[in-house]
């Protein structure tokens, strides 16, 4: 039995793609914390968001990242999960943290390119691009605080999944 591991980042930086294939090549189980708080809540993150406020969303996005949290699992936590120092905390010690780090402007292409408004409602009502600026400059050190390793998500899936595989395998120093 291995501790979990976690998936950080921005939204978009492709959590929920490379964990999944992660978990499929080490043969462990995957979990997104948003679709597993939809299921569990029958709600949207918009509909959380509407009806609880973001407090309320994030009361329930630490409460999904310990429900979820065994071992031989990989989860893809929401963009916000490391605002909180509880969650940073918990991730760090009880498992491997991950963050996917993408620029701006990649992160503000993949969106525009798939945008999930239904599920993701915008935190400033402005424009994606700066959206993702602002978002990205507030949480960045605390991705790189929170993190046992940080990988270029600019790359394939696959080509960070064979990193990710590769660092580890390797014994720990």
């Amino acid at each position: 039995m291995t501790q979990p591991i976690f998936m950080v980042g921005a939204r978009g930086c492709g959590k929920t793609t490379v964990g999944g294939k992660l978990a499929q090549a080490l043969g462990y189980e995957f979990v997104d914390t948003d679709i597993f708080m939809q299921e569990t809540s029958g709600m949207t993150v918009a509909d959380v968001v509407t009806s609880e406020g973001w407090p309320g969303f994030r009361r329930r996005e630490s409460e999904a990242l310990q429900r979820v949290s065994r071992p031989n699992r990989v989860i893809a936590t929401g963009g916000g999960m490391v605002l909180l120092e509880q969650n940073r905390r918990f991730m760090h010690d009880e498992g491997t943290v991950i963050y996917l780090l993408a620029p701006v402007a990649e992160l503000a292409h993949r969106l525009e390119a798939s945008p999930e408004a239904h599920q993701r409602p915008t935190l400033t009502g402005r424009p994606i691009s700066e959206e993702v600026a602002a978002v990205l400059a507030e949480r960045e050190a605390l991705y790189q605080a929170v993190a046992h390793h940080v990988v270029d998500a600019t790359r394939s899936p696959q080509m960070i999944v064979t990193e990710l595989l590769q660092w580890l395998r390797q014994p720990a120093a």
